[in-house]
This record gives C-alpha cells, structure tokens and sequence, in this order.
C-alpha cells in the first residue's frame, strides 16, 4: 500500500467526471487499498478516487470515531438510489480543501447501490456523517466540491484563502 498525493483545489481535476469501473479487480481493490491508508494518513473520513488523480467512480470512507474500531469501506460505482426529503446541515471540510471548512446542507438518509472490495453488488441505507460523507465523496466523482454547495460568495472567499494559503507557501500545493 502506499500514500498517495491529493490533489488540492482550485485544480481542474477535480471539476471532471469519473468515469465508471467494470469491475472491482486486482488494480481497483489496491487503489482502495492506497486511498484508505492515504485517508488515513491525511487524516480524513472520506477520499474519492479524482482526489488522487484516478478519475474513476470509485471511493473510500470510514467514520469510526476515536476509539473506535476502524470500519472502512471501498464503494466503487456509487450511486444514490433514494434520498430522505429529511435534511440535515453538517459542518464539511475536504481535503483538496485543506483547512477550510462551512455548514452544507444534504438530504439526511440515503440508499446507495455500489460494488464492495470484492466486486459484489451492495446496497446500503445511511444517515448521520456516515450519509454525509458517502454523498460528499460521490460529489467528488460528478466533479463538485462541498463549496459548490454554498453561496458564490462564501464559496470564493474559501478558493481566495486557500489560493493564498497556497502562494504564501503555508499549504502545499
């Protein structure tokens, strides 16, 4: 396994589309594999594969809290097939976003159909930050940032600082 760069925003990688995968196979289970030790390390609950420069449909997530067992999960394929009219705000931070954080608004429950490390179909409901983070990383993958779901205005006051914060040399680029 291995720690791979994540690429921090403004970047035109990650406004791209991922395109979908035929199949959980050997290549695509190691870039899970790397994604969740590279999540890990950042630290993070949430990476998708555009954020390591692989445009391809697929993400990791594991919201144990401290202290807790560590529960990751590898979703390739991703897709929302029913969505609570419920909704919840959760404070979201990204790490193409590094430091930069504000309230975004989702639907509160989800149902999400995927293929699992080992290349089964799967369907699961979530809540909570474990709903949040799903539909987060799956915005990834459709090329959308959390700060595309705030206003204009707060949206680029957050690429403003972090352009800063980049050319001020006090985040890496």
């Amino acid at each position: 396994m291995a720690v791979l760069p994540i690429i921090v925003a403004p970047d035109p990688r990650l406004k791209k589309s991922a395109e979908p995968v035929d199949a959980v196979d050997a290549e695509i289970a190691r870039l899970m594999d790397d994604m969740l030790e590279t999540m890990y390390a950042a630290p993070g609950i949430g990476l998708a594969a555009p954020q390591v420069g692989v445009l391809k449909r697929v993400i990791v997530v594991d919201v144990a809290r401290e202290g807790e067992d560590p529960r990751p999960m590898g979703l390739a394929n991703p897709e929302v097939v029913w969505e609570s009219e419920e909704t919840n705000s959760h404070e979201e931070g990204c790490l193409s976003l590094p430091e930069m954080y504000d309230d975004v608004v989702r639907p509160s429950r989800v149902s999400v159909r995927y293929l699992d490390r080992d290349n089964v179909a799967r369907e699961i409901e979530a809540d909570g930050l474990l709903a949040t983070c799903i539909q987060h990383e799956i915005d990834h993958l459709n090329g959308t940032l959390f700060v595309d779901h705030l206003s204009s205005l707060k949206r680029n006051m957050i690429l403003r600082k972090l352009q800063k914060k980049k050319k001020s040399g006090t985040l890496a680029a």
